[in-house]
Formats: structure tokens, C-alpha cells, sequence
């Protein structure tokens, strides 16, 4: 295995917003394929509950996008820049006003984003205790994840949202998803623009580890 290359695929699989090709079609033969990667992933006491619908129809994401701006206009009315207290070139804040950006820009043209993929699995985790909400999410979100590292190596860009989850109920009565299972995502997937991605400027990971106990 050429740890160079698993390595600049995990460090530059980037959320993209502004770069979806949002006029070249998708074809859904690559799709399943990274599909078929992704339920590689592990799942709790391996049931492999999970469940990907995919959704192409100009309609039904017109109504998703609807309901995914909704959402984000009443989000972006609260949400506040991490600025405070903050050196303007820190992690959190260097960049936060062009992520506030591309993110309205997502919302304002997810409509127009041509394959959109919601991630569910079966179960539902709301009246759940936390054990049980960690092992339903823990089953579906590796998988999900790995769907998005094998659509980076071919050239396919996804962001990962969820504010749609807000309309969970209406988005899944209109794709006719079953009420005994949950949505965990909504991944616009689009070909990207351009090649440079990156590693993002994060705060290092030493900072952020603890060793046999929690210390500040």
C-alpha cells in the first residue's frame, strides 16, 4: 500500500461547496461502485442496517433544496463567527467567514447539484440512551465517510450536510422512506473543478490528545 497516496486522500477530501461542476451529469455506474466500497465499512455487531437512496429527479431535489434552505436560512440568522477570543489566524477562525460563504452558496444552488444522497439506517435512536444512539450512528457514518473518500479518488466532490434533517419527516415522505429508519446525511455529489486540494489548517492534533486522563 502507498501510504503517500492513502495519506493526500485522506488529508485533502475536502467539503465542496463552490466547486461542484453543477452542469456535467453524473454517471450512476460510479455511484454504486463507490457504493460497493463503502459498505466495506464496519457496523455495530455487523447487521449492516444501512440503506442509500439516491436521488436524481429534477423535482424531488428541487423540493429538498427547498426544504435544505429553509433550514439554512434559519441557521445562518443565529449562527455567530468564532472570533472571540480568538487570534485571527487560529484554525477556527481563519477561514470561517469563506466556509460561511461557500456554505450559502451550497444553499442557494443544492437544487442544482445533480445527484443527491441521503444515508439512513434502520432504526430509530430519538427515545434511545446514548449507547444505542453511538452504536446506530456508529454504524452509518464510517460508510459514509468512505463513500466520500471513493468519489474524491474519481473525481466526484460531496459535501457532508445534515440541516435537511430539520424536514426529516417531510423529505422522507416524499422519497418514501420508511418511518423506522433515520437519515443521517444529505451529500450533495457533484465532478469538481480543479485539483488543489489540500490539507486544511487545523489545530494540531498533540493539542488536542490526553493520555490516561483528561488534562487542560
Amino acid at each position: 500500500m502507498d501510504i503517500a497516496t492513502v495519506d493526500h486522500l485522506l488529508t485533502t477530501t475536502r467539503t465542496v461547496r463552490k466547486r461542484l461542476d453543477l452542469n456535467r451529469p453524473v454517471d450512476l455506474e460510479v455511484i454504486h461502485e463507490c457504493l460497493e466500497i463503502a459498505i466495506q465499512a464496519p457496523s455495530g455487531s455487523n447487521v449492516q442496517g444501512w440503506r442509500f437512496l439516491i436521488v436524481t429527479d429534477e423535482e424531488k431535489r428541487l423540493q429538498i433544496a427547498d426544504y435544505y434552505r429553509r433550514a439554512w436560512g434559519a441557521y445562518v440568522s443565529q449562527v455567530r463567527l468564532p472570533s472571540s477570543g480568538f487570534d485571527p489566524d487560529h484554525p477556527r477562525v481563519s477561514r470561517a467567514g469563506k466556509v460561511l460563504d461557500s456554505a450559502t452558496y451550497l444553499a442557494e444552488n443544492m437544487h442544482r447539484v445533480p445527484v443527491l444522497i441521503i444515508p439512513c439506517i434502520k432504526g430509530r435512536v430519538e427515545n434511545q440512551p446514548q449507547v444505542a444512539q453511538a452504536s446506530q450512528y456508529g454504524s452509518i457514518l464510517p460508510a459514509t465517510w468512505s463513500l466520500m473518500l471513493a468519489l474524491r479518488s474519481r473525481g466526484i466532490g460531496a459535501a457532508w450536510t445534515s440541516l435537511h434533517l430539520h424536514y426529516e419527516k417531510e423529505v422522507g415522505e416524499l422519497l418514501g422512506i420508511p418511518k423506522d429508519f433515520t437519515q443521517a446525511a444529505l451529500l450533495p455529489v457533484a465532478y469538481y473543478t480543479g485539483d488543489d486540494f489540500r490539507p486544511a489548517k487545523r489545530i494540531p492534533a498533540r493539542e488536542l490528545t490526553y493520555i490516561n486522563s483528561w488534562t487542560e
